[in-house]
């Protein structure tokens, strides 16, 4: 269980899964979608997420060849939670900010 954890926890994981939410989508509509994500790093979350069922990917006999990423059954179950934690951290991101800035201010006067 901690691996898919890992995997679903990790810093790229659920927002490639939100955006694909909607509909399926091509790589360069993904790297516009995910703030700050790199070529790099949005192909590596893409293989680990086909690697585990959770993405499907079809490759259309196309020049150049065209790539369209969608979510697969498995990936699609995994929405409703993810949505829950999204609106969650949506609803307590400023609280959390505050908190993290009362606790950096308390480590800035008590360091040496």
């Amino acid at each position: 269980m901690r691996n898919v954890l890992d995997r679903i926890g990790d810093k790229w994981t659920m927002l490639v899964l939100m955006a694909l939410a909607g509909e399926p989508r091509r790589f360069g509509v993904l790297l516009r979608m995910v703030p700050d994500i790199s070529k790099r790093m949005l192909t590596q979350t893409l293989r680990l997420l086909e690697r585990d069922g959770l993405v499907t990917r079809h490759v259309f006999a196309t020049t150049p060849p065209s790539v369209e990423y969608r979510l697969s059954p498995l990936g699609l179950s995994a929405l409703e939670p993810l949505h829950a934690l999204a609106q969650w951290a949506d609803a307590n991101f400023a609280t959390i900010r505050a908190s993290r800035a009362r606790y950096d201010d308390g480590l800035a006067r008590t360091d040496p």
